[in-house]
């Protein structure tokens, strides 16, 4: 038999166990031109809470009683379609389901190497691509510019000061935990982090950190931590909004001050994104940060839950912070 985890409920607020459902169907098999496929890695994101709403988007909702999708790593285990074997590993946006069939359309064969085979959810995926063309694209970093980075323990926020690095930026990293402080600064040589949850200031803060002032925002968390942020932009400043994690169990709209005034003082640009706006440079950016990861100068972490049954317990997790880096579930 089968596993399949559904959307039972929309969630109000936070996402909760009984919005989740777990059914379970017979085991499928492959027909022509189609590939039997054995879930191994599931990709958990923030943007999933966004599908959950039954509201317009940039990608349609997911559908109630029906299952949930993301980013999975799968192995072929029954081939009826001549572009792909069995024990080929394989990436696509496929359903939460234990084994499922795909005629094959959107999978990309990945290498089965055991040290990098989850890079492909993460590092050398979307998460990857997302990081370093946001920062490329929008934030136009410049060598001594001074680049924050909000989510920086994150999926995308470690790498995106990685990157800054790289580029001769001085890089700040925000997060929620002095754990986490260290892990920004030892792991992923960081310049200076800041744990926003033990400080009284935080404006205050991130001007002690930014001495010379904030040249680019990459904003994935919205809400009070970025206004503290925008109080410390210098004129011309980039700010590519990646996401707004802490809003998006909001069941309201909350207020917050104003940011009109401060971009028009400061002559800053803020523009949101989302990565498949670059698609055309995704060859030369998985190649760069292909070329980065084999050669040591890019690192990743990552969160591993563990059975298919804790892929929803993932997901709630995101927005706890309990994730250090990529969270992922291995099946």
């Amino acid at each position: 038999m089968n596993k399949v985890i559904v959307l039972y409920k929309r969630p109000v607020g936070k996402a909760e166990l009984g919005d989740f459902k777990t059914n379970i169907e017979e085991m499928p098999t492959a027909d022509d031109g189609e590939v039997l496929l054995k879930t191994i890695y599931v990709s958990v994101d923030p943007y999933l809470r966004g599908r959950m709403n039954d509201a317009e988007s940039y990608i349609p909702p997911f559908e109630l009683n029906k299952p949930l999708q993301s980013g999975i790593i799968a192995e072929v285990v029954d081939s009826n379609n001549t572009l792909f074997k069995i024990g080929d590993f394989v990436l696509g946006n496929l359903e939460w389901k234990e084994y499922q069939v795909s005629d094959g359309k959107g999978l990309r064969i990945i290498p089965n190497d055991p040290a990098y085979l989850t890079a492909y959810l993460g590092v050398l995926g979307m998460t990857g691509l997302t990081a370093y063309l946001g920062l490329t694209q929008i934030g136009l970093p410049k060598p001594g510019e001074t680049l924050v980075v909000s989510g920086a323990a994150g999926a995308v926020g470690s790498i995106v000061g990685q990157v800054g690095k790289l580029l001769g930026c001085r890089v700040v990293g925000i997060t929620g935990s002095d754990e986490k402080v260290q892990l920004l600064k030892s792991k992923f040589h960081f310049d200076e982090a800041i744990n926003y949850k033990n400080t009284v200031d935080l404006t205050r803060s991130i001007n002690a950190a930014c001495p010379n002032g904030v040249d680019i925002y990459f904003d994935n968390v919205g809400g009070k931590i970025s206004d503290d942020v925008l109080n410390n932009i210098n004129k011309h400043a980039r700010i590519p909004l990646c996401g707004a994690i802490s809003l998006y169990n909001d069941a309201t709209p909350v207020l917050g001050p104003y940011i009109q005034p401060v971009l028009v003082k400061k002559s800053a640009l803020i523009q949101g994104f989302i990565v498949s706006d670059f698609a055309a440079q995704f060859p030369e950016a998985t190649r760069q940060l292909t070329e980065w990861l084999m050669a040591g100068k890019l690192t990743y972490h990552e969160t591993i839950y563990k059975g298919f049954d804790h892929i929803p317990q993932a997901f709630m997790g995101l927005f706890e912070g309990s994730n250090e880096g990529k969270m992922v579930v291995k099946i």
